[in-house]
């Protein structure tokens, strides 16, 4: 239980006593999607236990690159050219989110991006929890044709003014969300709040563009190509037991934020000798998860197969001693 503004006991009247005491609604537009790409324009709408306004703020960032698919959000190198770069803004945007719930359409990309913002400024955002609205939305059966932003203010009559701009994101997303909170804490249904983990190693491996069509070599197609890794040498010798060592040539998978980059720790546990999954069948000898009670596919097919699960320091401490495979 967090011991913060989060989870006060001076709860509003007939308000669930578990639910967070401050949200701060967050839209971040980048340059992409992948793990290397940067913020340009950040919002935040901070919102009081019941979901009411309490200020806004709003700022571009000079991602000193390339800005990306301006025909989405707009922002040219011309115009973010002034702007200020993110460690100049961090302390600001800490102050906005500081002691209160991260709340965004699709929740882990925008965490994600804002954790290795902060980690590339040496420092860590003051996000201890997040909120997903469209875990939200399913948690409260609402009828969406989709899960776009759109779809969810067209059902709550929020008119947006500017898609792909972090501001109007962010209203809309804030004016949605107040009688979405509201539903739940009148059904009694649980927050689908998650741990933020901030990155404690990060890189920034280069991701090849196509160099043809689009703004500054972008095309739609090209944002996150996949990374193709070598067939592991060794045959899967099964599941992994608890106590007992790794063996090369298991299977792993990976689900949810991880304090270490996600891309070190498949490159550790392919230089141990290891096959790194990117989904979860009854071959998969371990699933590594911080977040058990999630209710990811990963997370959700680990349970129906009886996959094993540790988190990541658990397995840190087991890539430590991987056993080899035997000899052909």
């Amino acid at each position: 239980m967090l011991e913060d503004r989060t989870t006060a006991a001076s709860s509003p009247a007939g308000w669930p006593a578990a639910y967070p005491q401050g949200y701060a609604v967050v839209d971040v537009e980048t340059t992409g999607l992948a793990r290397d790409d940067r913020i340009i324009s950040a919002a935040v709408y901070r919102l009081d236990a019941r979901g009411e306004v309490e200020d806004h703020w709003y700022t571009l960032v000079n991602p000193e690159r390339d800005p990306g698919p301006v025909w989405i959000h707009g922002l040219t190198s011309d115009v973010l050219e002034g702007a200020p770069l993110f460690p100049d803004i961090a302390e600001e945007f800490s102050a906005r989110l500081a002691d209160r719930v991260l709340v965004a359409h699709n929740a882990v990309f925008d965490w994600q991006m804002i954790a290795r913002e902060y980690a590339r400024a040496r420092c860590e955002a003051p996000v201890r929890q997040r909120l997903c609205t469209i875990a939200l939305s399913k948690e409260l059966g609402l009828p969406l044709p989709n899960h776009k932003l759109e779809s969810l203010a067209a059902h709550f009559g929020v008119v947006q003014q500017r898609a792909h701009h972090a501001l109007d994101d962010a209203r809309v997303l804030a004016e949605a969300f107040r009688p979405s909170l509201k539903a739940a804490a009148e059904g009694g249904v649980r927050l689908p709040l998650h741990e933020c983990r901030p990155l404690t190693e990060w890189t920034d491996r280069a991701v090849p563009r196509q160099q043809q069509g689009g703004y500054g070599g972008y095309r739609p197609t090209s944002w996150r190509p996949a990374r193709k890794r070598p067939a592991c040498p060794y045959p899967n010798p099964g599941r992994y037991e608890e106590g007992k060592r790794l063996k090369q040539g298991m299977r792993i998978a990976f689900s949810g934020d991880t304090s270490v980059e996600r891309d070190l720790l498949e490159d550790r546990a392919v230089e141990a000798g290891l096959h790194v999954a990117t989904s979860i069948s009854r071959l998969t000898s371990l699933l590594v998860t911080n977040d058990p009670d999630s209710g990811t596919s990963k997370v959700v097919k680990a349970r129906q197969y009886g996959t094993p699960v540790v988190d990541e320091a658990g397995f840190g401490q087991l890539l430590a001693d991987v056993e080899p495979a035997p000899e052909q």
